[in-house]
């Protein structure tokens, strides 16, 4: 959700990540490819600890399909940090799901994207997405 007391600047840049998250949820690849860079870098469980780079790898995931509804993705407590024409946008990811059979259920993310504006657009350049610690 955005928060109408963000400067102009963070509200786009909440919005295009709320765009980027729901476009996986669809396998919508389209909108991910033209949202993402294709030097796209990654460190995110599917790696299994190796660095991911351009966007093949998360092509094969997109052509299994999206995932099945109904869901709803949210950003909780996002931050972004604005830095010229990079920024920084960092949030737990929450989706709200239903499992097997048929109850909701959320699972949440840790993410960080890093965004690059060049041309007067923003290109999503990199990304951390790990599994919260248990505290």
């Amino acid at each position: 959700m955005i928060d109408v007391s963000h400067d102009a600047t963070t509200n786009e840049l909440l919005a295009i990540n709320q765009r980027l998250l729901e476009s996986i949820l669809a396998a919508d690849w389209a909108t991910y490819e033209e949202l993402c860079d294709v030097s796209l870098s990654a460190f995110e469980p599917e790696g299994r600890g190796q660095r991911i780079e351009g966007l093949a790898f998360h092509r094969y995931y997109f052509d299994r399909g999206g995932a099945t509804g109904p869901w709803h993705v949210t950003m909780a407590s996002p931050q972004v940090r604005v830095m010229g024409d990079a920024a920084v946008v960092s949030y737990v990811r929450l989706v709200q799901k239903l499992d097997a059979n048929g109850s909701p259920i959320t699972i949440a993310t840790e993410e960080t994207r890093v965004w690059h504006r060049r041309d007067g657009r923003w290109r999503h350049v990199h990304f951390h997405r790990s599994v919260p610690t248990a505290v």
